[in-house]
Parts: structure tokens; C-alpha cells; sequence
């Protein structure tokens, strides 16, 4: 594979930084908790005050390559950790399988089911030999019963905590529907946990009886505010529609991104070394 690719790998510039700085978004003010989000004038940055990350240019932000690689249920038969990874979690029926197709740009790499809950193991992909792509088990109305939710909820939040080479966790929220309390506390699990996360909203497009543009927002802004009961500020988020391709781009980018501060810490080479 080059090393350069043209067009879309930027050219590294003085003082980029090299790793994961996170920076409070100014813009929110210093008062940025949930008590602050009533008044419907305010701007949204004011509204929102929102984690920002510090990333280097995004390289190699296309998608070449994509392969299926194994599926597993133990974190312990995951593959080796050589590549940062980004694992995609969200609600059974939020449309996990249809976002990694629109970002790999590949119809059938994910198995798309009518029927919520059919993703039952840790699923890998290798994106462009250098990334891999996570495809989680989705929590909530599954139709496996107690035991069987209990079991991938169990081995889901073992590979949060346990896998080396997280980069990033992908949640999938419904922009469709009103927040859902389940998501809410997916979130401030992840937060609790110290495990990085995006939050990436679905069905940007979604038509239905009743569904606007306006009323679609209205969800997001539900969601942030009542996450902002809980945090002092927002993870970063992007809004998408894997029917319509929308913000394909900008989640590439930002995993690319990403991708590079992973590589630039030095972290793959401490896991190599058995440091970490």
C-alpha cells in the first residue's frame, strides 16, 4: 500500500498535535451544565458546550479495502491488536449494519436484518490493512431473553474495558425517536467508565408520519440536554443517514483523524512490546 495517498491525505503542519488532547469548546462559556440548557435563544455552542478533540490531519481517509475478519464471543479470541480499532455499539433496531455499509461504501459487508438483535458476537473488519472496524452486539429488545442480553452485555462492556487498541466507540443514537432512556444510560456508562465515545445519531432521513426536519432535531437537542443532567460537557457528535450517505464523509475523516493521533502516541508500539 503507498504511503501517501493524493487528494485527501493533508500535509502535516507545525504544531499539529500528536495524540488525544481533549479541548473544552470555549465557545459553551463557563457554565455549561444542565441547568443552563432551558432558555430555547441561546446559541447552541451555549447550549452544548461539547469535548473537542485536538486531532492531527486526517491520512488515508478513503475506503480501499474492507474485509470481514472473524466474529468471536470472548474478548480473548479477538485478533491481534496491531491497528487502532473502532467499535460501533447502539440500540438493537438503530441501523449498526447499515452505517458500517455506508462508511466502507460495500452494500453487503454487514448483514442487514428486519429483525433487531441479530448481531450475537464481537464482529471484525479490517478497513484499508491499517484500521479495524467493530461490529457490536446491539443492547436493549433483543429477542434472546435475560440470559442471553445479560451474556453480550457482559462480554460487550469486558471488551470496553479490556481491549488495548480502542480508539474510539461509535454509540448509535435513533434521531428519529425521542431520547430513550436505555441510550442515556449506555452514555453514562462509557463516561463512568473512561471509555472514549462519538455520539453518532441515525436515521437523519427517516420519513414517517409527523417526522419533520424540525422535529428530528428537536431529538437531538432532547438527547443533549438531558445527557448535560449527568456530564459537564458533550462527547463529540455527527449526524448521519446511511440511506441518503450523509455524513459518510465527515465520519471518515474523523476516524482518520483519529487514526493518526492513535499511531503517533505510541501505544500500538507499547502493545507490541508487551507494555501495555
Amino acid at each position: 500500500m503507498d504511503e501517501q495517498e493524493e487528494g485527501e491525505d493533508g500535509e502535516e503542519e507545525e504544531g499539529d498535535s500528536d495524540g488525544f488532547l481533549l479541548v473544552a469548546d470555549e465557545d459553551a462559556g463557563e457554565e455549561g451544565g444542565a441547568d443552563d440548557v432551558e432558555g430555547e435563544d441561546e446559541e447552541e455552542g451555549e447550549m452544548f458546550p461539547e469535548i473537542q478533540l485536538n486531532l492531527p490531519p486526517p491520512t488515508k481517509v478513503k475506503v480501499k479495502a474492507a474485509e470481514y475478519m472473524q466474529s468471536c464471543v470472548t474478548v480473548a479470541d479477538c485478533p491481534p491488536p496491531r491497528y487502532p480499532e473502532f467499535a460501533v455499539i447502539g440500540r438493537s433496531n438503530v441501523g449498526k449494519s447499515s452505517l458500517i455499509n455506508m462508511i466502507t461504501g460495500r452494500k453487503d459487508l454487514a448483514l442487514v436484518s428486519k429483525e433487531p438483535g441479530k448481531t450475537k458476537c464481537i464482529n471484525h473488519f479490517i478497513i484499508n490493512e491499517n484500521w479495524y472496524l467493530v461490529d457490536l452486539p446491539g443492547y436493549g429488545f433483543a429477542k434472546v431473553g435475560f440470559q442471553g442480553r445479560q451474556q453480550f452485555d457482559t462480554f460487550t462492556k469486558e471488551y470496553f474495558n479490556t481491549r488495548p487498541n480502542l480508539a474510539m466507540v461509535l454509540l448509535l443514537v435513533d434521531a428519529s425517536i425521542k431520547p430513550q432512556r436505555i441510550d442515556l444510560e449506555y452514555a453514562n456508562w462509557l463516561t463512568d467508565n473512561e471509555v472514549p465515545f462519538t455520539i453518532v445519531f441515525t436515521k437523519a432521513d427517516k420519513r414517517r408520519k409527523g417526522l419533520t426536519a424540525a422535529v428530528r432535531d428537536s431529538h437531538v437537542t432532547a438527547f443533549k440536554r438531558a445527557l448535560l443532567q449527568d456530564l459537564a460537557y458533550l462527547p463529540p457528535s455527527l449526524l448521519t443517514s446511511a440511506a441518503k450517505g450523509l455524513g459518510r464523509g465527515e465520519l471518515l475523516s474523523f476516524i482518520a483523524g483519529l487514526r493518526v493521533a492513535y499511531e503517533r502516541s505510541g501505544r500500538l508500539e507499547a502493545i507490541r512490546q508487551g507494555m501495555i
